[in-house]
């Protein structure tokens, strides 16, 4: 998948899924999707530190990435998350999950260690 980003007619990046979610706003607007759909307004008032344009921008770049939908409801435009999309990035991710799962074993094996060692100096 890939957004083509135009200033005056001047393609200025393509822009894939990863790109999109790589912005910290973006992810937050994926995160209050991730809870319900929300209308464009309430979008921007989630935002407090953007303009309407700013957050509009990010909108139109989470669409044009396929990661959200937009709807009509009567005046408004609500949004909600497009899961197929999402599906491209857990495909990436699937790669390195074995990475955490061995991660969180060491951890859990230190952790273990270090209350047997401590149980056993309380015990003396």
């Amino acid at each position: 998948m890939m957004l083509r980003l135009y200033t005056r007619g001047v393609i200025v990046l393509p822009m894939d899924v990863f790109e999109a979610v790589a912005e910290p706003t973006r992810r937050s607007v994926l995160d209050l999707l991730a809870r319900s759909e929300r209308s464009a307004g309430e979008l921007v008032a989630a935002f407090p530190g953007l303009t309407q344009p700013a957050v509009s921008r990010h909108l139109r770049i989470l669409r044009e990435s396929q990661l959200v939908d937009v709807r009509p409801d009567g005046t408004r435009r609500v949004y909600s998350l497009r899961p197929a999309a999402l599906a491209e990035l857990d495909r990436w991710l699937d790669t390195y999950r074995r990475f955490w799962g061995e991660r969180l074993d060491d951890l859990e094996r230190h952790l273990d260690s270090r209350t047997r060692r401590t149980g056993a100096e309380e015990a003396k």
